[in-house]
């Protein structure tokens, strides 16, 4: 059991991670602290928690309960983008919310950086009014510029110095979030006279926000004074014009972004990338499922579709062939005995991929209710993070917007991901026993051939036949998995797929 200062906070509908270093970090991250002093009650300061076992600083997108409020267990308090996911976490201890310490917009917080102050007694929230701590930023304080100007306009025309030396280098550069240069552009305010109060004294959008309520009092002041001159506006940034006057928009990237675009560039650099591809016939497969969902048990209870096979016939290949279901680990090559399959959804924050667990222990319905119900969620932004943080394997379909064939990336540190096309109608050599191999047949004996006669006709000119055909293609990590060990797994997959009434076996 976590020690009660490690209960306090959990990350979205109470996250339970299985790895015991991983529980051993979110207790140290998600720690509190307590204090008491002569002027003021007995408070505790909660710590920016890590809500992923990568996570090393977080966004504050919004403050769920005010200043004031009461916090019962179970409560979420805020939303926070991670380097992952943006997530809630909830409280399980009672108490009242006293000082909000970086307000919502706030991006770079470090784990472990205090966020807000929490009291026992509803009575003790005043005296935190105007409560600050080293190392978080308070909302007060940033409003302070607002003050002077009122009594002297001229006072907002002169700058102070020191604050933007706090944001700016030797060279002349202002160091602020993408957030708040975008937030700055759209309200005309100068960045290099702001004091960040973000990390290493960096601008983040709260402080632009309070940049800008300071700037509204001298215009104000001067507009009600009969004076011949206004004061000077403050400096408009340059448009943004790209060659030709064509015009183009900056958009900040989100931690998910920058997670996604660190961890392919790793892969793609320091994994061997091999790929292997092969056609299949879905026919049968596709005869199968226009059955399955026709019958009246199917009605409300599941409706298959093609990549539910594919994650079916995945996990099934993977007893025949166990190396594919491996990671790479340096030392040693890690094989797992449970599949868990991550499915690649694309969401407005960016990929991710909810995995199916135990897939090979799953039948079709199970599969296909639960990928429905998970890519639900991740579009909406409600995955727990054990939900896509893991998996043994991948599979990324793009068929549905009609490519053909691609290669994917290896999500590490697994060591194969399965890429799937669309379904092309093909001219095909007609397999033993189907009807056009059948009726060619019948047509040549009718005309008199002896059946030896009609094996050497077929040599020359077989019967053919349209099928329905898919390409997919195994990206695998040659550190992990040799080409002939691809080569029969995709050879079992491929017979899976052909003949999907082995899945059942």
């Amino acid at each position: 059991t976590l020690p009660r200062a490690a209960r306090l906070f959990t990350s979205v509908r109470s996250i339970q991670y299985g790895a015991a270093p991983v529980v051993s970090r979110m207790a140290q991250s998600l720690s509190r602290r307590s204090y008491a002093s002569g002027s003021l009650p007995e408070y505790e300061l909660v710590e920016m928690p890590a809500l992923s076992p990568t996570m090393e600083q977080g966004n504050i997108i919004e403050w769920l309960k005010a200043e004031g409020d009461e916090i019962s267990a179970g409560d979420a308090v805020a939303e926070i983008e991670t380097d992952k996911a943006k997530l809630s976490f909830e409280s399980q201890e009672d108490g009242y919310l006293a000082k909000i310490l970086l307000p919502a917009g706030t991006e770079g917080v470090n784990v472990g950086v205090p966020i807000f102050v929490m009291v026992a007694d509803a009575d003790d929230v005043a005296a935190f009014k105007d409560f600050t701590v080293d190392g978080a930023a308070a909302p007060a304080p940033a409003a302070a510029p607002a003050e002077a100007p009122a009594e002297s306009a001229p006072a907002a025309s002169t700058p102070t110095p020191a604050p933007a030396a706090a944001a700016t280098n030797a060279g002349g550069r202002v160091f602020a979030s993408p957030l708040a240069k975008k937030t700055a552009a759209e309200n005309n305010v100068d960045l290099s006279g702001i004091q960040g109060s973000g990390p290493n004294n960096r601008i983040v959008a709260a402080d632009v926000n309070s940049a800008k309520g300071a700037a509204a009092a001298p215009v104000q002041a001067v507009a009600s004074t009969p004076k011949p001159a206004a004061a000077p506006a403050a400096p408009r940034p340059a448009p943004i014009f790209a060659a030709g006057d064509s015009m183009f928009e900056d958009i900040p990237n989100s931690n998910i972004r920058k997670t996604i675009a660190r961890r392919l560039t790793e892969s793609k650099q320091s994994i061997p990338h091999y790929y292997l591809s092969t056609e299949c016939r879905i026919d049968t497969l596709m005869a199968m499922r226009q059955k399955l969902n026709a019958e009246e048990v199917a009605q409300g209870e599941y409706k298959l579709s093609v990549n539910d096979f594919l994650i079916k016939a995945s996990a099934a290949s993977m007893s025949k062939v166990p190396e594919v279901n491996s990671a790479w680990m340096e030392d040693f090559v890690r094989q797992y005995h449970n599949v868990d399959v991550s499915v690649a959804v694309s969401t407005d924050t960016g990929l991710i991929t909810p995995i199916v667990k135990n897939a090979h222990a799953k039948g079709l319905s199970h599969i296909s209710n639960e990928v429905k119900e998970l890519a639900g969620r991740a579009k909406a932004g409600g995955l727990r993070p054990e939900e896509f943080q893991g998996g043994t394997f991948t599979i990324s379909n793009l068929g549905m917007f009609g490519v053909s064939q691609f290669t994917a990336i290896i999500n590490p540190p697994q060591s194969c991901i399965l890429s799937v096309g669309t379904t092309m109608q093909k001219v095909l050599p007609a397999r033993e026993g189907t009807v056009a191999m059948k009726n060619k047949k019948d047509a040549l004996a009718e005309a008199g051939f002896t059946d030896k006669q009609i094996d050497s006709i077929f040599n020359i000119s077989p019967a053919v036949e349209v099928s329905n055909v898919m390409t997919v293609t195994l990206g695998c990590d040659h550190r992990v998995v040799d080409g002939a060990v691809g080569a029969q797994w995709l050879k079992v997959f491929k017979q899976n797929i052909e003949n999907p009434a082995r899945l059942i076996l």
